[in-house]
């Protein structure tokens, strides 16, 4: 038997191939199209589809981690830390705590429906930001967004996937000086409406922006997916 392919059985090799690059090339250039008209309850489902399993396999890993460190901070293992508290930016085993645990998913969906608009914005769309993250460095994945401040371009990160996007919102209200009040009451208490009221400084809405977040956890029956 010759150790070489035929003409025949190397196109045989290369239509899967093809097939696989044509659809990737087709589904990710409809990616950037205009959306169908959809029915705000197709519309609903379809943000649903997409984002609430990644928030709650995100979220179920960030509460195990959790909990870990917790079991090992009681157990007199905290001086084991000291990289994750840089990280967090925490500067004892209480703050380090405060910025791991992770807030209710119903927030998550609500500020996710928010800022991308039920997942069809074009930031959501292009770059998998779901939640109108700013990028500051010229030298991560981002793209322009279709406004300025003054002369300056203002820019978005562009992510990898929708897990990617929901871990780095996670950690961003887990280290951010903006959010110290939000982290301090989340180890008290896990209702989401009373947790909202402290991301005010999460938008330019202010204190308008918990109530926004409130009533679309309740209009929506998030609060069913929380733990």
């Amino acid at each position: 038997m010759s150790k070489y392919l035929s003409p025949k059985n190397i196109i045989l090799t290369l239509i899967p191939i093809i097939i696989i690059v044509s659809a990737y090339l087709f589904f990710t250039d409809k990616k950037t199209e205009p959306l169908p008209e959809m029915t705000v309850q197709e519309k609903k489902a379809r943000f649903k589809s997409i984002i609430l399993p990644a928030t709650q396999e995100v979220y179920s890993e960030l509460l195990e981690r959790y909990n870990d460190v917790a079991n090992d901070i009681k157990n007199g293992k905290g001086d084991q830390f000291s990289a994750l508290k840089e990280e967090y930016k925490a500067s004892s085993d209480e703050e380090l705590l405060m910025a791991l645990k992770p807030h209710p998913i119903s927030i998550t969906l609500a500020q996710a429906a928010m800022e991308s608009s039920w997942a069809t914005s074009r930031f959501f769309r292009e770059a998998n930001n779901i939640f109108g993250v700013w990028s500051f460095d010229e030298n991560e994945p981002r793209i322009a967004a279709g406004e300025k401040r003054g002369d300056k371009t203002i820019w978005v990160k562009k992510y990898s996937s929708v897990k990617e996007a929901i871990r780095d919102y996670y950690r961003t209200l887990a280290r951010g000086n903006a959010f110290n009040e939000f982290r301090a009451l989340r180890v008290k208490t896990n209702d989401p409406h009373q947790l909202v009221k402290k991301l005010d400084r999460y938008s330019e809405k202010g204190a308008k922006y918990g109530e926004e977040l409130s009533a679309i956890i309740n209009f929506n029956k998030f609060q069913e997916y929380d733990k």
